[in-house]
């Protein structure tokens, strides 16, 4: 196998990695987002060797893409690019090697994307089984007035009018997967599973693992989760970019798990990238809360006393989660419409080019409020200018840029007022500043913004069922026991540290950082390089310091959880993005680039071991 023919360079790392792989599985994570790139599957298959592969298509955002995409026509709603990219070109090559496929590329219409699955294996005339779990789509209860008195789980807000729900789904485990695969399935389709439920499945199946496995589910929780972004665990989006080499030949992970949940991260022989503590360790912090309390629907799951070690080149381990029985319900996000959202991006150039920019989006903005006021029309809901090149991202804004972009946005509940907007922008670019370019192309159209509503449901409510060989069995309904949070012991934080003769440096030289979203939150995760630099950042990264850095975004507070097994510090930002995916107007919409913002802060450390960096 590929794998061993990498590592295997004494005998004993050979006898190692052999006694591995004779109680493990190999999994390849092949996407982490609908528009991933699908040159994943050549890597993984042309040397063979793997056992699962999972893609993981789905997001908050995703699904309000395919809601829409539902709503226009029926028999969508689900990523076509499964179907066309990623198994019409290597199906028969899946099927030659018996690796076993799992995708929730279903979105919210999964019988349909199995019914495209199962009309291609019949054209092609292989002997493979197309199974889907199905279940999760609530979408109907919500049009009917189901969930009219439940409230959002973050904000309290009320739910919205049932006739503007675009989708409603249950956000369901990995044992209906296992399920699947135990009855034959070569190839399983999911609607909403969460992205760690995909690897999950495969370990449960493969493994035996029982519900009550708890320590051992959340390892195959953690190991689902550093595979679901696909190749930002093998050096995309990682702080060290240039360490990273040949961006566009970069590696799919690959995890290699055996059956005590412990498992290894590499990637495809001769594939560019890197697998290291870094890049392994910034996936493990992304999108995560509370590293104690991330709940899944088949376990809570305990990250913070996981420890990762680089056992060789582009080869790491990861071992020590923890975890706890499930919660008696499930995470419902349902997708509703509220207006519609317009904006464009220009260009400036000269002196002064951010004040120019400004003063031409006040201008525009202030023409369009006027054409309403004329109209009787009520004003904007919200507008936003933003600037890029000033500075201003960062919290630090200056007046010496000389070209920046700007982009000027608004929500308004009726599309025409969203449009004249964008009429008053490009109508008002001979009467404005100099220095005004653009891109060439027509005026951009309103979009509807489409607004995420999470609530939890109790599992007996969301019965599941598993389509296959024309037939549909319900499945065994889910459980839970009570969980709190807040009752759960806290690890100790590192000792204040003694800082003599101190010396401000730029956290990017201590640390590894990566940010990304749950709704309107945000999370940064924050890694030290070396274990002694941990007492630093904590004693550095206060909730204060944070919520001060991101002053000019944040609109709630910040928590911050400590990993004594990586040294680890994860900050969660409350209310930081606008409102968050579809519906906000911010540039970054999903925190994507809040770890460079925090990356960027000077820290105070002793002048002795600045010296030594």
């Amino acid at each position: 196998m590929m794998i061993i023919a990498v590592r295997a360079r004494t005998k004993k790392t050979a006898d190692r990695w052999e006694a591995l792989l004779a109680r493990s599985i190999r999994i390849g994570g092949a996407s982490g987002y609908w528009g991933d790139s699908d040159s994943s599957l050549p890597q993984f298959l042309s040397p063979g060797g793997l056992d699962y592969i999972v893609f993981d298509y789905l997001a908050e955002i995703t699904m309000s893409i395919l809601a829409r995409q539902r709503a226009k026509d029926p028999a969508m709603g689900y990523a076509g690019d499964f179907i066309t990219s990623a198994l019409k070109p290597n199906l028969r090559e899946i099927a030659r090697q018996g690796v076993k496929i799992i995708a929730n590329a279903g979105g919210v219409n999964p019988e349909a994307c199995g019914a495209a699955a199962r009309a291609l294996v019949e054209a092609e005339g292989l002997p493979l089984k197309v199974a889907v779990v199905a279940g999760d789509d609530l979408t109907a209860q919500a049009r009917a007035g189901a969930f009219a008195q439940r409230r959002e789980m973050f904000s309290g807000s009320a739910f919205p009018p049932a006739r503007t729900v675009a989708s409603a789904s249950a956000y369901v485990g990995a044992f209906p997967i296992a399920e699947a695969l135990a009855r034959g399935a070569d190839i399983v389709i999911t609607g909403r599973a969460v992205d760690s439920a995909l690897a999950l499945g495969a370990c449960i199946h493969a493994f035996g693992w029982g519900r009550a496995d708890y320590n051992r589910l959340a390892a195959g929780s953690l190991c689902g989760h550093v595979l679901e972004c696909g190749a930002q665990a093998s050096g995309g989006n990682f702080t060290d970019w240039t360490a990273a080499p040949r961006m566009e030949a970069i590696g799919y992970p690959i995890a290699t798990i055996d059956d005590t949940g412990a498992f290894e991260v590499s990637k495809p022989e001769g594939t560019g990238g890197v697998v290291s503590v870094g890049t392994v360790g910034e996936q493990m912090l992304y999108e995560i809360g509370d590293p104690q309390a991330y709940v899944l629907p088949d376990v809570v799951c305990d990250f913070s006393e996981a420890r990762l070690t680089q056992i060789g080149p582009d080869l790491v381990r990861v071992e020590g989660a923890r975890g706890r029985p499930p919660t008696p319900t499930y995470k419902v996000c349902a997708i509703h419409a509220d207006g519609y959202r317009a904006g464009t991006v220009m260009f400036f150039f000269g002196s002064a080019a951010g004040a120019k920019a400004r003063a031409f989006a006040v201008g525009a903005i202030a023409r369009a409020r006027s054409r309403l006021r004329a109209l009787n029309a009520p004003d904007y809901d919200e507008t936003l200018v933003e600037v890029i090149g000033d500075g201003s991202v960062y919290g630090e804004g200056r007046d010496d840029a000389r070209d920046v972009a700007i982009k000027i946005a608004a929500k308004h509940q009726d599309e025409r007022a969203a449009a004249l907007l964008l009429k008053e922008i490009t109508g008002l670019a001979l009467g404005g500043p100099p220095g005004l370019s653009g891109f060439a192309g027509g005026r951009p159209a309103p979009q509807p913004i489409l607004r995420l509503f999470s609530f939890l449901i109790d599992k007996a409510e969301v019965p599941l069922k598993l389509l296959m060989d024309g037939e549909e069995t319900e499945l065994l309904a889910e459980t839970g026991a009570p969980f709190d949070a807040a009752a759960l012991p806290r690890p100790a934080p590192p000792s204040p540290p003694s800082i003599e003769d101190p010396i401000l440096v730029p956290l990017e030289r201590l640390a590894f950082a990566r940010s990304g979203d749950k709704g309107d939150d945000a999370n940064v995760g924050v890694l030290p390089r070396r274990p002694d630099y941990a007492p630093h950042l904590w004693a550095a990264l206060s909730e204060e310091f944070v919520a001060e850095r991101f002053a000019h975004l944040l609109k709630g507070p910040v928590t911050r959880y400590f990993l004594p097994g990586t040294g680890a510090i994860n900050f969660l930002l409350c209310n930081a993005l606008g409102g968050g995916g579809m519906a906000s107007l911010r540039n970054d919409p999903q925190g994507k680039g809040f770890s460079q913002i925090l990356l960027a802060a000077e820290v105070p450390i002793p002048r002795a071991l600045a010296e030594a960096l």
